[in-house]
């Protein structure tokens, strides 16, 4: 079976600042992989080598099984029509409505009717949990509301793959374990091929079939969540442990 996803010995510098350091990965089709690491270790750079955003310097990513790296930004299109990215502020459109956001990507669509477009948001409202939103402004919302939307907004055009970049973040733990259950929802429910960038381990516990964890732009830990969790090494033990405190500490706050 070929891999969804693959960086070949991939590195990226700005300026003088070494990102990513020869790092190699595979996802195969309809797995989960977590991305894991301190902040600035070019977890989200790595997400946009993925869609073409970034070109490395050295190595080759493969999406789609197709080596993209030399990609002209037409020939990307085809690539972000099957690739799609949740990004960290929702990045909806404020002047529209839920509904009309949800409902964006499928605009383009000649061969679906209205109709067929108002069951598709009706029914990715209903999975998300944000049908009683639809006729709300993104400013109306919390964070973590407008993180589902985008959710939502995201698999309205059916893509083979989703990339999620920090979804639990900047928002409070009970919303954090609402929205890592909903893209567990979404895993099990759609199998699709999936890459989520997070610091959160409650999160990658649940939904991880692959982690990578980068360190100093390198990959530090590749492999399933068990075997992260088994691991001796000191640095993975002390990342664990300390995330491990976070809701404790918060519940203490």
């Amino acid at each position: 079976m070929d891999h969804y996803i693959e960086f070949r010995e991939v590195s990226k510098s700005f300026d003088d600042h070494v990102v990513l350091d020869h790092v190699s990965f595979t996802v195969d089709p309809g797995e989960t992989c977590v991305i894991m690491g301190r902040s600035g270790v070019g977890k989200s750079v790595t997400l946009k080598h993925i869609l073409g955003f970034l070109k490395p310097d050295s190595g080759r990513v493969i999406v789609a099984g197709q080596d993209i790296t030399d990609w002209t930004e037409r020939q990307l299109v085809q690539i972000r029509r099957r690739v799609t990215m949740v990004f960290q502020s929702g990045a909806l459109f404020d002047s529209l409505t839920v509904r009309e956001n949800i409902e964006f990507p499928l605009d383009e669509r000649p061969d679906l009717s209205p109709e067929a477009i108002d069951a598709r948001v009706a029914e990715l409202a209903e999975m998300l949990e944000i049908s009683e939103f639809l006729d709300k402004l993104p400013d109306e919302l919390s964070t973590g509301m407008k993180r589902a939307v985008a959710i939502a907004r995201a698999l309205a055009q059916d893509p083979e793959a989703i990339l999620y970049d920090e979804p639990t973040t900047m928002v409070d733990p009970l919303m954090a374990a609402h929205t890592s259950n909903l893209i567990l929802k979404l895993k099990e429910a759609m199998h699709k091929t999936s890459v989520v960038v997070t610091h959160d381990t409650h999160l990658g516990k649940k939904i991880a079939d692959k982690l990578v964890f980068l360190q100093e732009g390198k990959v530090a830990f590749f492999g399933p969540w068990e075997e992260f969790e088994a691991s001796e090494d000191p640095f993975l033990r002390n990342f664990r442990l300390q995330d491990e405190l976070i809701p404790a500490l918060d519940a203490t706050i």
